[in-house]
């Protein structure tokens, strides 16, 4: 969710408004950064008027660019789900023993939503709330990664039930996405000691269903 490092995220999924003709990429891509840069320095509250003036221009021509208020938030929110997935994922593929390669992807989910939490803020429980369409943006990408961990649970043999599988893979990264909202409101809490609860509780229900 690092605006500073955040871009278009190639294909775009859901019900966006047709794109608007004649626009210079360059454009629309400096203003979701002047977005990003209000919205972490003033809360997910932030107006959209606030997040025009910041990009220099009026309300209309801001959603000229997106199409309307809706494909502003969608490109949001593909920008920045997007590379928070990408993150996840990479490092839930790295080397290492089961225990290891999960630590290291819910580590980097809940450093990620930490560090950008006006920007979670926005995307899930305001834009997320207000529009149907960035609702269903967010949830096929976080779909998508539940389905990529219950294939890699099948593959490497951890379940054997490709029905089990999916129920696993979805249920863990629910479990993750709930466990990371109760931390960011209670951050004095080490954030190893909620991963290292997370990965147990994974294990564990692992071991119980017939793994190894």
């Amino acid at each position: 969710m690092d605006g500073g490092r955040g871009g278009e995220m190639g294909t775009e999924t859901g019900s966006r408004p047709p794109a608007v003709t004649g626009r210079d990429p360059r454009r629309r891509r400096a203003l979701l950064d002047a977005a990003d840069r209000i919205i972490l320095r003033e809360g997910p509250d932030v107006s959209m008027a606030s997040i025009a003036a910041e990009a220099g221009i009026s309300k209309p021509i801001l959603y000229r660019h997106f199409g309307d208020k809706s494909g502003l938030y969608q490109a949001l929110a593909e920008r920045h789900v997007r590379v928070l997935i990408d993150g996840v994922r990479t490092a839930f593929r790295g080397p290492g023993e089961l225990r290891e390669r999960a630590r290291a992807a819910i580590d980097t989910y809940l450093a990620t939503i930490a560090a950008n939490r006006h920007l979670y803020g926005f995307l899930v429980h305001r834009a997320g709330a207000e529009d149907t369409a960035t609702h269903s943006v967010m949830g096929t990408l976080i779909r998508g990664l539940g389905g990529e961990l219950a294939e890699t649970l099948l593959a490497e043999g951890r379940l054997r039930d490709p029905v089990r599988g999916h129920i696993w893979g979805h249920a863990v990264v629910g479990m993750v996405q709930a466990a990371g909202e109760w931390w960011l409101e209670h951050t004095t809490v080490p954030r190893a000691a909620v991963v290292d609860g997370i990965v147990d509780l994974l294990l564990e229900g692992l071991t119980a269903a017939g793994s190894t």
